[in-house]
């Protein structure tokens, strides 16, 4: 789904969590963006316009916390549209609640991830495998997490990922030298969200609004 359509979608889903009795959370992937969260800096965007558009890589503002990161197919992207009214209105409880879960999801696949104090996200060894960046409105939590399973890394080099010198991004299957299941990663993670967020599983939301491509 392309982002501008997938974030304009979370707004919309926002006002509708506001009467709904459960949380949703939404995986998919999207086309490649480069996204600006509300604390990027436009340094950290270092390829000319002519070489995205050669690269096809979409750039957008987004409404996310966090600075410059990219999104692109073979990426698990994640939105939680969650009431944090059940989380004690805790929104760094909130991200070290998804830091937890991804750490989780990786270890069922064999690696060990970690979070790092003062850098949202998960590490491998210093190499980062996941991105987080969230915005919150009436208390209700949009935007997400991104898990890098058999993504193209070389794209990275467009930007300086959540403004980080010198950080290498890894993935799933780099790091295990072979081919990642996409659908057995989204089923570990839909079950460690499950239990972290004391969220019992209802059933799939079957979104007939929005337009994919």
């Amino acid at each position: 789904m392309a982002y501008r359509d997938a974030q304009a979608r979370q707004e919309q889903l926002v006002a509708e969590r506001l009467i709904w009795p459960f949380d949703l959370l939404i995986l998919l992937e999207h086309p490649p963006v480069i996204t600006f969260g509300r604390n990027a800096r436009q340094e950290h965007l270092l390829w000319s316009d002519a070489a995205l558009l050669a690269a096809g890589i979409d750039c957008v503002t987004s409404r996310r916390g966090g600075d410059i990161t990219m999104h692109l197919p073979g990426q698990m992207v994640g939105y939680p549209i969650v009431d944090l009214n059940h989380y004690q209105r805790d929104l760094h409880r909130f991200l070290r609640l998804l830091e937890d879960i991804l750490i989780r999801t990786l270890a069922d696949h064999g690696l060990q991830g970690e979070a790092l104090p003062g850098k949202t996200g998960v590490w491998i060894e210093g190499r980062k495998i996941a991105s987080i960046g969230v915005a919150v409105r009436h208390w209700i939590s949009y935007h997400g997490f991104a898990l890098n399973i058999d993504n193209d890394l070389s794209a990275f080099k467009a930007i300086i990922p959540c403004g980080l010198s010198g950080i290498s991004m890894t993935s799933m299957s780099k790091e295990l030298g072979r081919p990642v299941d996409k659908h057995a990663v989204a089923e570990s993670l839909i079950g460690h969200f499950g239990k972290l967020m004391n969220r019992t599983l209802l059933g799939s939301y079957h979104d007939t609004t929005t337009a994919q491509t």
